[in-house]
């Protein structure tokens, strides 16, 4: 696994991270890591699906009718495995 070394965090930044880790029960590193980790891969990010789902509400969905059509053309057929020959 990566590591990281930050230079010259002032000390009062340092304090206020081993409080913070304290106060989570957990190490200043540990306590950084999850820092870190919200930061880089927020749980507000958009998700694929879940933008494909609010368009298809924002437009108003699909009617029965259009759903059954969609069914109607679906290729029922199994798929075919890969061959990697």
């Amino acid at each position: 696994m990566p590591s990281i070394t930050i230079r010259n965090v002032p000390d009062e930044v340092h304090r206020a991270l081993r409080a913070r880790a304290t106060r989570h029960s957990r190490s200043a590193e540990a306590e950084i890591r999850a820092i870190l980790a919200q930061a880089a891969m927020p749980d507000s990010r958009l998700k694929l699906g879940s933008l494909l789902a609010s368009i298809a509400r924002e437009g108003g969905g699909l009617t029965d009718t259009e759903i059954e059509q969609i069914k109607q053309i679906r290729d029922k057929a199994p798929a075919e495995p890969m061959s990697f020959d």
